[in-house]
């Protein structure tokens, strides 16, 4: 695959940058809540500022947790999704899925696409209680689908939902899962936390290095799922809540014609498909993330004009 020369992005972002004012200088605090879903703690991370313009909760992806993913902190870089936002206006919450971060696992020692979709929609009633408003839901990768799955159910919870990094595709079925027992808990590794940056000079190897680090602090052991069938819920005609689909151009697991079998079968008008120039799947901690924010925070505004 043909990688653009990313200096052809760095003047753009440099006037994004610029024009949303990403400094890390004067971060909000990081607070971590934890929240009763069904008897289980589900930690709840908050970076929140005053008179904000509405309320975001981001849901990780497979593999990472919330904090190495959105709120990397790298001296002299700013790759903060969480800062990002709130420079933006937004307060912003991240959500540890089971087995994730600073959420423990379940007692089954499994987790599932059923379940994940419960505990999302928990969180979003708390929220709500908290703040007295709906909240936008951002999801990346397996978190676009855990997002996509609340929303089809529970609707009322979501202001919108952003799908970032959907890495499924509409018509295929997902073959009954009905693995069991004792969950491998494999040691995570530090190729494996690395292998989403694949544009060359589009993060810096001193972010990646502390990417790294950062990831195999959180989640040292890979997370483990079944039922992945209940993925077979995910239906593009049930989703009724405004939807931004969020493309990276060389997101290797964002299929161009999965999306558009996807974006086509959404019936409400509040919907937007953007792609992103230049970006893969780890484009929120890349040269395209002010471009990422931007779009994400373009939508959640245009939806209430």
């Amino acid at each position: 695959m043909k990688y653009p020369d990313p200096s052809r992005w760095l003047l753009i972002t440099s006037l994004l940058l610029s024009l949303l004012q990403l400094s890390t200088a004067h971060a909000a605090e990081l607070v971590r809540h934890n929240v009763d879903a069904d008897g289980h703690a589900m930690a709840v991370w908050e970076k929140s500022v005053p008179d904000a313009k509405g309320h975001i909760l981001l849901h990780h992806g497979r593999t990472w947790s919330s904090l190495p993913d959105f709120d990397l902190q790298v001296p002299g870089e700013a790759l903060s999704l969480m800062d990002g936002f709130n420079a933006m206006g937004f307060s912003v919450w991240a959500l540890d899925a089971r087995g994730y971060g600073g959420t423990a696992r379940d007692s089954s020692g499994w987790h599932t696409p059923d379940r994940a979709a419960e505990d999302l929609a928990i969180v979003l009633d708390w929220l709500q209680a908290r703040n007295g408003e709906k909240t936008h839901v951002w999801g990346w990768s397996y978190g676009s689908m855990v997002a996509q799955l609340a929303a089809q159910r529970y609707p009322d919870a979501f202001r919108s939902v952003t799908l970032f990094g959907y890495p499924t595709d509409p018509d295929v079925d997902v073959p009954v899962d009905t693995t069991s027992g004792e969950p491998p808990r494999r040691p995570t590794t530090a190729e494996a936390a690395a292998s989403d940056f694949i544009v060359p000079g589009a993060i810096s190897q001193h972010a990646i290095d502390t990417f790294v680090a950062a990831a195999l602090a959180a989640d040292p052991v890979r997370a483990d799922w079944n039922q992945l069938h209940q993925w077979n819920a995910l239906d593009g005609a049930l989703l009724t809540v405004p939807v931004l689909l969020l493309q990276a151009e060389f997101d290797p697991l964002a299929n161009t014609d999965a999306h558009a079998r996807l974006f086509v079968k959404i019936p409400n008008a509040n919907k937007q498909w953007v792609v992103l120039a230049g970006g893969a799947h780890a484009a929120l901690l890349e040269t395209p993330r002010a471009r990422l924010i931007k779009a994400s925070v373009d939508f959640m505004q245009w939806m209430e004009q």
